[in-house]
């Protein structure tokens, strides 16, 4: 296979499980607003969008002012419980180490605040191991616009084809296709495998330690 020379990753369901945190902020968001608690279930299927995103699929309201409000809401509780709940998955140190050894560039981009990311990795111990975090302040299209990931490959000086996007969501898939770089896809979030077969991904792996293989490491 080609040698990549950087992976980048997306975050929620694909490094970390945040999902407790982000069911009670969304939740709190909701009802400081009004509106029904949604279910787990539903909100889990929203990780990975913006946060207005979620906002107007779980309420049904469209109102560009009011995700602005709910945003408000979800951001006075996540930097409550957001790093305290969230999980890394357990084979993400190792990978991220031998990816390191072999001198493969990593990186994050995703639509969370980079600078919560950055709270979540310094807590485990984890930050040394990326070479650049692109999150949702960073950019002004969010994914799958491919403005981050274009972003983060200028800022590792690397070439298209030699740049590997991993990710858990059709969102992460197209965002790699509409950056024109390969994609695997991991199982790790609500997203099943037979949900990324439109892509053509260069695989389908169960958790992050399926890298390992590709990279004969």
């Amino acid at each position: 296979m080609i040698k990549y020379k950087a992976v980048f990753f997306d975050f929620d369901y694909t490094l970390a499980d945040s999902s407790k945190a982000v069911i009670e902020c969304i939740n709190y968001a909701l009802q400081k607003m009004g509106y029904p608690e949604s279910s787990p279930e539903s909100i889990c299927r929203t990780i990975g969008l913006t946060l207005a995103e979620a906002f107007k699929i779980l309420s049904g309201d469209t109102s560009d002012s009011n995700a602005d409000l709910f945003r408000q809401y979800f951001k006075e509780r996540a930097d409550l419980v957001m790093c305290d709940r969230t999980v890394m998955y357990s084979t993400v140190e190792c990978v991220l180490k031998k990816l390191k050894k072999a001198d493969v560039k990593t990186g994050i981009v995703s639509t969370k605040y980079r600078y919560r990311i950055e709270d979540i990795l310094k807590r485990d111990k984890l930050l040394q191991y990326f070479d650049v975090i692109v999150g949702g302040e960073d950019v002004a299209a969010h994914k799958p616009d491919p403005e981050g990931l274009l972003k983060a490959i200028s800022m590792v000086g690397c070439q298209k084809e030699e740049v590997l996007f991993v990710g858990d969501s059709t969102v992460d898939a197209r965002t790699a296709k509409n950056a024109g770089v390969d994609f695997v896809a991991v199982l790790t979030g609500t997203t099943g495998a037979n949900e990324f077969s439109e892509y053509n991904p260069g695989a389908v792996i169960e958790d992050l330690s399926g890298l390992l293989d590709m990279f004969m490491l």
